[in-house]
């Protein structure tokens, strides 16, 4: 497809993310559409996605969307969809080939956690072109990792990225959770260490989310003491962790080039690139989600989400669709882009949207400047290291002002 970036057309290929949402435990702090579920379910869950993945023409024909058939990047999400057996793997990257033109490089990540690559599994990555492993890491120190539910201890992850180097495998990511049970300054110190020390060429470091849509979360939110909330650090600890990673990262060379997301030069994951960049993305499994061109001209694009139980995604539940008409592009422009340490630049929104678009938010830039959240450096704007810190109360402040800049 082509897309308009700063009133230059340009070719954007296709993203594609297929949720597997398989675990062999389910973390306590985990919010996703993600369980432990007999290995019975697998094979009927995988023809789904296969059958999806066939469908998509006439899906889009239907939904009005437009399709691209070049795809540059795939994804492999979950959940840990290395429980997979590897033919089952092996028949849904064979479908993807099947209907759509994979390019040669393209940028092929899998998310694997630590421990659950077998010899026979990581053979079967490489059979299907996978260039990219995603280790769910959370913690190097083995009380913190054990707290939350995981199964691996700090050696199983030496040796993962160990065996996926010697296999060829090489851009590798880490990812680690700030604010975990009995996380202190001093053992997030010895994680960061231990990331760095692998030499991974990326790594990406989320805050833990407290919310009802986990376990340690409405535990957190109830103020009870299972699941070892007792010992999760305050919010003013776990900011300093996230800011004391932002520093040891960029002072190894991985640097921050999204919220969560750090990086070595030509590292940064392209896949989630396009979510930030608003690229066209297909997604298929339990509560996966698309952003596509329209065929209607106005609106612009839609977003699609599948279903987010395991149940309904099998039997066949019909997608949701939502419209993006301008006012909300304009909103996700805004607080997408954003996110991103490069920033925006406001020429490229004033040729997308109009010249009043970026009238309208000046008074809330200004605003958000002085604020110490928010800094401009000629026509482009980025948040500053305590606006990432208080992204989300950024992002609405923008979506109101965008909002009332669509409706003038």
């Amino acid at each position: 497809m082509e897309k308009v970036w700063g009133g230059i057309i340009k070719t954007v290929a296709l993203g594609i993310y297929i949720s597997v949402p398989f675990c062999r435990t389910k973390c306590s702090y985990c919010n996703f559409a993600s369980d432990v579920f007999s290995r019975a379910v697998f094979e009927r869950y995988v023809d789904r996605v296969c059958a999806d993945i066939a469908a998509t023409g006439n899906l889009a024909e239907q939904m009005g969307a437009k399709i691209d058939r070049d795809v540059d990047s795939i994804y492999l999400g979950g959940g840990t969809p290395t429980v997979l057996e590897p033919a089952q793997l092996r028949r849904m990257f064979d479908g993807l080939r099947t209907h759509f033109s994979v390019i040669r490089d393209a940028e092929i990540t899998v998310e694997c956690a630590p421990g659950t690559l077998t010899p026979p599994g990581l053979e079967g990555l490489l059979g299907c072109g996978v260039d990219r492993v995603s280790l769910g890491v959370q913690s190097f120190v083995d009380l913190e990792a054990a707290a939350v539910g995981r199964l691996h201890k700090r050696a199983t992850v030496l040796d993962d990225i160990a065996r996926l180097r010697a296999a060829g495998i090489t851009n590798i990511n880490v990812d680690l959770i700030a604010g975990l049970p009995h996380q202190t300054p001093q053992s997030w110190k010895e994680s960061l260490t231990e990331a760095i020390a692998t030499g991974v060429p990326h790594v990406s470091v989320y805050m833990l989310e407290v919310d009802e849509d986990s376990r340690l979360g409405r535990e957190l939110i109830a103020g009870g003491t299972r699941y070892h909330a007792y010992f999760v650090p305050d919010e003013d600890a776990t900011a300093d962790s996230y800011l004391a990673a932002c520093e040891a990262l960029e002072a190894a060379g991985v640097a921050q080039y999204e919220i969560s997301n750090f990086a070595r030069a030509a590292f940064e994951s392209r896949h989630n690139l396009k979510y930030w960049t608003r690229q066209p993305y297909l997604g298929f499994g339990v509560d996966a989600h698309s952003m596509l061109p329209s065929t209607r001209g106005a609106p612009a694009a839609l977003r699609l989400r599948t279903a987010d139980v395991l149940e309904k995604y099998v039997a066949g539940a019909p997608l949701q669709r939502t419209f993006v008409f301008a006012a909300t592009a304009l909103e996700e422009s805004f607080f997408l882009g954003l996110r991103l340490n490069r920033g925006i630049a406001l020429e490229d929104i004033a040729a997308e949207f109009g010249a009043q678009s970026v009238q309208s938010v000046r008074p809330t830039i200004e605003q958000l400047v002085s604020d110490g959240l928010l800094q401009r450096d000629a026509d482009r704007i980025r948040l500053t290291p305590r606006g990432r810190l208080l992204s989300n109360e950024v992002f609405q402040r923008f979506i109101t002002s965008a909002d009332c800049a669509a409706k003038t």
